[in-house]
């Protein structure tokens, strides 16, 4: 199988890695439109945008959206704290990132649970928010899953490891993610103020990523005879493969009210790409060029994500997309143009049809998350 590349394996892995941006000073660039695609096709749906802001920095990431177009992720302040780790005789920095929730236009800092860095990864109907920090004391580790109701955050703790991260919530306020346990990383749910182990597929670890208001959780495990991770969907206690597209490996991202899932899987002798659970198949969503990976979807069925482009010089550029009535389209396509920004991640879509996206400029090089509401 051909392996995805690194910039894909930063997208699709999903681990917390706190404070790894490296200190470069510039300006912040104002978007008022996007550019990166040609013009929409007749009869497509369109989108206007928003840029987010900063909670200081250059730099913002968003990860999720709910029903009511709030907005969570992270984004960096002007604060500064050395790095993990530095060349002899240098002086090396990171900012400092906390989770944030935007809403009516304003973006709130959430704080952290006494660390130094923080974010958040998704956000339920009422507004509660699921997230990662650092404690007290400490700056890059350990970490520890949280949830944060009205501005209060309250730390999940771990399955008996050091750490654990929050990645999906319902509108129950039930929680998953994965901790370390004293052996391995497992996915967990947490409801009722209790952490739950949900096991694996084998018996080296596993991870839960989405969540929905049937209870149904979604993520990867290692399978039985350790030949590489799958997507899984949890329910009533069973934890059951959603296989592969014919190769090795297979991650699930998220999953709607209905019981429809997105991920990625490797198709036979290939890169990944993004597929859609649903009536017990597994549907390739096909590529723009060689890998893609399905991030969000709603109870519509529309799932967005990343996928890679080959640009006229051979390069190759992570674009966001959209899949809806059999088609995978460029979001920046169907975007205003012409202000230097290249949406790279859909993360987020609800029933509405409003879409988180994560853009970079092409000439700070800085990313900024947008919100697209379809015209």
């Amino acid at each position: 199988m051909q392996s995805p590349s690194n910039h894909l394996r930063a997208l699709v892995k999903r681990i917390v890695t706190f404070g790894m941006l490296s200190v470069v000073c510039f300006t912040a660039a104002v978007a008022t439109g996007l550019a990166g695609g040609t013009a929409a096709h007749a009869n497509t749906q369109t989108y206007t945008i928003t840029d987010l802001g900063t909670l200081g920095y250059n730099t913002t990431f968003g990860y999720g959206i709910n029903a009511n177009g709030q907005i969570v992720g992270r984004s960096y302040l002007q604060q500064t704290v050395p790095a993990q780790s530095c060349p002899p005789r240098h002086i090396c920095r990171v900012h400092v990132y906390h989770a944030f929730l935007y809403s009516a236009g304003q973006m709130t800092d959430l704080g952290t649970l006494g660390g130094t860095f923080s974010e958040a990864r998704a956000v339920n109907s009422t507004g509660d928010v699921a997230g990662t920090s650092t404690l007290s004391g400490t700056s890059f580790a350990p970490t520890h899953a949280f949830l944060s109701h009205n501005g209060h955050m309250t730390d999940l703790g771990t399955l008996g490891g050091g750490s654990s991260h929050a990645y999906g919530i319902n509108d129950f306020g039930e929680v998953v993610g994965d901790s370390y346990t004293t052996s391995n990383l497992d996915a967990f749910l947490y409801s009722g103020g209790k952490m739950t182990d949900l096991g694996a597929l084998g018996a080296l670890g596993s991870s839960a990523n989405g969540i929905n208001n049937s209870h149904q959780v979604v993520g990867s495990s290692e399978v039985a005879n350790g030949s590489g991770m799958h997507a899984f969907l949890w329910s009533n206690g069973t934890m059951t493969d959603l296989g592969t597209l014919g190769g090795a490996q297979s991650i699930a991202y998220a999953i709607n009210n209905v019981g429809q899932v997105v991920g990625y899987a490797s198709p036979p002798n290939s890169s990944v790409h993004a597929f859609l659970y649903s009536g017990g198949k597994m549907n390739d969503l096909g590529v723009f060029f060689d890998s893609s990976v399905g991030e969000a979807i709603n109870t519509s069925g529309v799932v967005v994500g990343t996928a890679d482009v080959l640009n006229s010089n051979g390069t190759t550029a992570y674009h966001a997309f959209i899949y809806s009535g059999g088609k995978l389209q460029d979001l920046n396509n169907l975007i205003p143009s012409g202000s230097g920004w290249v949406l790279t991640e859909a993360t987020g879509i609800n029933d509405k049809g409003q879409i988180v996206c994560n853009a970079y400029n092409t000439t700070t090089g800085y990313t900024h998350a947008f919100l697209l509401n379809p015209n």
